[in-house]
């Protein structure tokens, strides 16, 4: 398990990280909207690399079979690796080379409020929440667990529907064995 769980958590986390170190320099041409696009459309393509890991894990270690929980337990040790380069990536690029990115994304925030009419009540509101959030940011062990977090809304539903799709157990018939999904 250990093997395949590292080699398809990697090369997911190395898309991820990929993608990641090409664009968010480039923020500022792409435009965040489009950079976050571009983002969680990255992080759909790699998650189904846990997709293949089950099915590695099955075909390879299990003979052709695997239970729900054996495959989430893989599913999601590949989904930890993938989303561990991604926060790895993260801190490497913000506290590297893009320490004013909190004060652009910030700026852009605010932006869109006014454009939206937002009343100037309402924007230094926000501005005050962004500035805190900043200040939140700007401790590394902070950035890394709400980085954390971002992949998750997508990789555990893939992670979910990879296992129930995957999950096959062997059944008995009068003495003879049988693959059947269930």
């Amino acid at each position: 398990m250990k093997k395949i769980v590292l080699t398809f958590g990697f090369i997911s986390g190395a898309i991820l990280s990929a993608m990641m170190a090409a664009t968010v320099p480039f923020v500022d041409k792409i435009g965040f909207d489009k950079g976050m696009i571009i983002g969680y459309t990255t992080m759909v393509l790699s998650f189904l690399l846990v997709f293949f890991g089950i099915r590695s894990y099955r075909e390879n270690v299990g003979n052709g079979e695997i239970s729900f929980p054996r495959a989430l337990s893989v599913g999601l040790l590949i989904m930890v690796i993938a989303s561990a380069c991604y926060v790895a990536t993260w801190e490497i690029v913000y506290f590297k080379f893009l320490p004013d990115f909190g004060e652009k994304y910030t700026s852009h925030m605010l932006d869109q409020l006014k454009a939206s009419g937002a009343s100037a009540q309402e924007i230094e509101t926000k501005r005050q929440e962004f500035a805190h959030f900043q200040k939140l940011y700007a401790n590394p062990f902070i950035n890394a667990a709400l980085t954390f977090l971002e992949p998750l809304p997508v990789g555990l539903p893939i992670t979910l529907i990879s296992a129930a799709i995957l999950r096959r157990r062997q059944k008995v018939f009068n003495g003879e064995q049988q693959l059947a999904s269930s």
